[in-house]
């Protein structure tokens, strides 16, 4: 039995190749770079409406413990109490300025508030990924003008470590440092701008910048389609050519030709001339 083109081993394990690529393009891919757009599009609406906000007291973003601001993120808020200044741990692995560095983080009590966490800054690493002399943070009732920010999420597989005597994480992720720190801490954190009291060099805030990301996923929404339509051209280029080979051949049931005795003669003897 001869099967069809499209019905072929090689054909099949090809358009399941084809139809796999399709479907990861549209449910995993382009969902991927979109979202990605989607986060830096509200990041950066977020930047540009904090720059022209005045600051504001932080308990009208963070009025209780238990209390986060995700859509408030880069906000200036302004806030009194002091600083856990027995209590630190470091950020470790961060990028800043193209350059490794640490970020400082301190437990901060708000006066008639709650307890939140304080990024003072951030200081680079000593002979390698050694820990640098910090500046202990201030002590006593201190003024701060600072920048809410949202929490991160701690790696699964990177576990807290104390090195050096010194507690690190690679995440600022705000429910994992309540714990080391044994203090309750708000969902958001703050960032403190410069010339603050205990704040070290302070991070700039970031570009306005969209980035590759819609492009990305228009790409991948645009392969997801040209792939099924390119096996089918294809196949049709397969069908079509083997459907003109087969009108080239004389088909089998033809009568051949009799044959008469003058062609006899002429095979024998050669044609007259």
């Amino acid at each position: 039995m001869k099967w069809p083109t499209w019905l072929r081993p090689g054909w099949i394990a090809l358009a399941i190749v084809v139809l796999a690529f399709a479907y990861l393009c549209f449910t995993v891919l382009a969902p991927w770079q979109l979202g990605k757009n989607t986060e830096t599009s509200r990041e950066n609406k977020q930047i540009s409406e904090s720059v022209q906000a005045d600051p504001v007291p932080l308990t009208d973003f963070l009025p209780h413990q238990d209390s986060a601001a995700p859509d408030q993120q880069w906000r200036l808020v302004t806030a009194t109490g002091h600083y856990q200044a027995d209590k630190q741990i470091l950020a470790r692995l961060r990028v800043i300025e193209g350059e490794a560095a640490y970020e400082v983080l301190t437990p901060f009590d708000v006066t008639d508030g709650p307890t939140v966490l304080v990024n003072r800054g951030w200081v680079r690493p000593v002979q390698g990924s050694g820990v640098p002399t910090i500046e202990p943070a201030p002590a006593g009732e201190v003024a701060i003008t600072a920048r809410l920010r949202d929490s991160e999420t701690a790696p699964a597989n990177r576990a807290p470590l104390n090195e050096g005597g010194v507690q690190q994480v690679y995440a600022i992720d705000t429910a994992q440092l309540a714990g080391l720190f044994g203090v309750p801490l708000t969902g958001s954190y703050l960032q403190l701008t410069a010339d603050q009291p205990g704040a070290l060099s302070v991070r700039a805030l970031p570009h306005l910048d969209a980035g590759p990301f819609l492009s990305y996923g228009i790409q991948w929404i645009a392969f997801g389609i040209l792939a099924p339509l390119g096996l089918g051209y294809f196949v049709y280029s397969e069908v079509k050519a083997r459907r003109r080979d087969r009108s080239a051949r004389p088909a089998d049931g033809d009568p051949e030709q009799p044959v008469t005795v003058e062609d006899k003669l002429a095979d024998r003897y050669g044609r007259r001339r």
